[in-house]
């Protein structure tokens, strides 16, 4: 069971529209749209997990068709997200697909997807850890969708971690930007970047590490540190609830509160919507001075 929950939702698609080869992305043709399927309307960047298959793509066995989210469907009837390729047509009824409520914007849609994560994953916190004060390491989307659920549920304090003291960020209520923690002085820090190790530095004795960005298959945390200081390390990947109600309960929940509590503009900051057409350029500058200040990059593959 634990093996079958760690794969992605199984979603039949076709017309992917990015393929990565040779560490570069390229442009593949619009198809057609077979009856019973969603066209790709949108689609969402996640930087860390595209970036890591840009990487692979240099092997020789490397090529593959990149994506995390496509969207499809209507912002009045309610957009559709599925674990596709970008851009790509896609069957909705199969297991994962996600709906949207309707009236909700295209920006609203992809910020919740990945509220949703943080929404889960915080659920799985013993009931006696305090939010309030909670290091969040990171200032990407999966950062981002945590300090909005860290807001939602009332904490109001984050301190986000990152090198970029001005991203954006910065705008979710609570949430202070600091380029450095102490050592052994947080109670709860939740790392949204993959990289366990530097986050476990920050915990005090007896503290909770939430493991919210996807580790590299070779992460290991200190165990000895571990031992002696009591901590207590939480998986939080989302689809461990793709098998219960929970799952797209936690997506609307996220969806419904972004659209009712937050000013609009304050979305809109944090979200690019731009044609598909400049993924190529936008891959080449994944992790460099060119990527986007704007932590969810939304494509279009409007014609």
């Amino acid at each position: 069971m634990a093996a079958d929950l760690a794969r992605p939702p199984v979603c039949r698609y076709v017309g992917p529209r990015i393929r990565l080869s040779g560490g570069h992305a390229r442009l593949l043709p619009v198809a057609p749209v077979p009856d019973g399927m969603v066209a790709g309307r949108f689609s969402v960047l996640s930087p860390g997990t595209e970036r890591r298959h840009l990487a692979a793509s240099n092997g020789p066995d490397g090529v593959r068709d990149a994506g995390y989210m496509t969207i499809g469907g209507d912002e009045s009837a309610g957009w559709v997200l599925a674990a596709v390729p970008h851009g790509a047509a896609f069957d909705p009824s199969r297991s994962g697909t996600l709906a949207a409520p309707p009236g909700t914007s295209v920006q609203v849609a992809a910020l919740a997807r990945f509220q949703q994560m943080a929404v889960l994953g915080l659920e799985q916190l013993p009931a006696r850890v305090e939010l309030d004060g909670t290091v969040v390491v990171g200032s990407g989307p999966v950062a981002l969708g945590c300090a909005l659920e860290l807001c939602r549920q009332g904490a109001g304090r984050v301190r986000v971690l990152t090198s970029r003291s001005q991203a954006t960020i910065r705008l979710v209520p609570g949430v202070e930007c600091v380029t450095a923690v102490d050592q052994a002085s947080a109670r709860l820090v939740v790392d949204a970047t993959g990289r366990p190790r530097r986050a476990a530095m920050l915990l005090a004795s007896g503290g909770t590490l939430g493991l919210l960005g996807t580790p590299a298959p070779g992460s290991v945390l200190p165990s000895l540190s571990l031992h002696r200081s009591g901590w207590t390390v939480i998986g939080m990947h989302e689809l461990t609830a793709l098998a219960t109600g929970r799952y797209a309960d936690a997506y609307m929940a996220a969806a419904a509160w972004l659209r009712w509590h937050l000013d609009p503009g304050l979305v809109d900051a944090w979200c690019l919507i731009t044609p598909g057409t400049h993924a190529p350029a936008l891959y080449a500058g994944l992790g460099g001075p060119g990527q986007p200040a704007e932590p969810v990059v939304i494509f279009s593959w409007e014609v």
